[in-house]
């Protein structure tokens, strides 16, 4: 009886479980650090310990050894404004984001995302052409400075890059044969060029003869403008996409790049910014047919996505370049793309890791679908319904990593 007496003594000696609440305020930021990106926002408003470790510098270096988290796409909505939201892909979820920088890029001139790169999103002045990196997570912003020409009657824009860390801005202006680049490096805080492009005839030359079958090519990028002739259709683009980019690299700074855009005839021509030269890539499609095109990164390899109709259906495939030719790695389902014939749909497209959105819109049908690439695998994503109960339509997206440590 008293050994029965002394373990029931010791049982209701032995300590309660223990908490959140009883781990090291560094344990603690290190867990908190590892939440879904969403929930920082609410961090603050669980208890004081918690508000106090959201707003301490060693909880941005606990989120800094995260070493990935799943993409947000920052939607772009049609002609009627609404409140910014970002579609959370590992949360499946709608989510509210940060709304455009204020400051010289706002008012009636309000900028408009043009580019991304790791956390941070270009923005751009339609009206002035100023241009703003920001976090959309947090809102810190950071205006660049004027680039070269700006206040001079500079050449005609085509696209826009944003890569690397520390990160890069690639202007690139001109009119074949005459392109040129301005380069633009946070870690100096100044721009670089313009710098005349020279022609090279084989475009061949320009990949690396280790290339992959997916059409990738080492700290690559690629782009396409919106006002080619390729796009033979009524439908007005998004000024966000009208300098779409994508990027390509292996190194982690991003170093010199590939670049790919629309010429007015619709070919692809490539811009090789180190050795400071372009060369025309070979049509995917005779310029007779009626298509829409746009070109995304996945998997360190860079795509073009034709949404094209066929006979009495229409067609989404995804295209690699290789070996001198442009060659299939995905399609959609007909059951889906299917819906878009006679539509006269616009696709804008934003990739992520092994991820591919693809928003397509026309004055008909709309909706926004991920593709894996690798698996070939489609989905639909959730329909967005409004404070009004009506279902947001998205005619673009920009990809980004939600960080709350990423400075600009």
């Amino acid at each position: 009886m008293a050994s029965m007496a002394a373990r029931s003594s010791r049982k209701r000696r032995s300590p309660p479980p223990r908490g959140l609440g009883d781990l090291h305020d560094d344990v603690l930021e290190r867990v908190l650090a590892r939440l879904p990106p969403a929930t920082f926002f609410r961090l603050r408003a669980v208890c004081r310990r918690w508000s106090a470790a959201a707003a301490s510098p060693t909880f941005l270096r606990a989120c800094a050894r995260v070493p990935s988290r799943d993409p947000w796409f920052l939607m772009l909505s049609g002609a009627r404004p609404r409140p910014p939201l970002a579609f959370d892909a590992a949360g499946r979820s709608w989510i509210p984001c940060r709304a455009a920088p204020g400051g010289s890029c706002g008012g009636a001139d309000a900028a408009v995302p043009v580019a991304s790169s790791g956390g941070l999103v270009l923005y751009r002045a339609p009206g002035t052409g100023e241009l703003l990196v920001a976090n959309p997570l947090t809102g810190a912003s950071r205006a660049l400075p004027s680039p070269p020409g700006a206040h001079g009657g500079a050449p005609r824009l085509h696209a826009i890059a944003m890569y690397g860390s520390p990160y890069r801005v690639a202007l690139f202006a001109g009119e074949l044969p005459d392109l040129s680049m301005s380069v633009f490096d946070s870690s100096r805080g100044s721009w670089e060029g313009p710098v005349a492009l020279s022609r090279r005839p084989d475009a061949a030359a320009l990949l690396p003869d280790d290339a992959p079958s997916q059409g990738g090519a080492d700290d690559t990028v690629y782009f396409l403008s919106k006002s080619g002739d390729v796009v033979a259709t009524n439908m007005q683009r998004s000024a966000s996409k009208q300098y779409s980019s994508v990027v390509v690299a292996a190194s982690s700074d991003g170093g010199d790049a590939v670049a790919y855009f629309l010429s007015h005839s619709g070919t692809v021509v490539a811009c090789d910014t180190a050795r400071r030269t372009f060369a025309e890539l070979p049509r995917i499609l005779p310029v007779y047919f009626e298509y829409s095109i746009d070109v995304v990164a996945c998997d360190g390899a860079a795509y073009a996505v034709v949404l094209a109709e066929y006979l009495d259906t229409a067609s989404l495939r995804v295209w690699g370049f290789a070996g001198g030719a442009w060659r299939q790695v995905a399609a959609m389902p007909p059951a889906m793309s299917h819906a878009f014939h006679g539509k006269k749909a616009d696709i804008n497209c934003v990739g992520h890791g092994g991820r591919l959105m693809v928003c397509v819109s026309s004055g008909e049908a709309n909706g926004c679908f991920m593709c894996d690439v690798g698996s070939n695998q489609w989905e639909e994503l959730p329909k967005c319904v409004n404070g009004d109960g009506e279902v947001n339509d998205f005619l673009a997206a920009f990809s980004f990593e939600p960080r709350l440590e990423i400075s600009v």
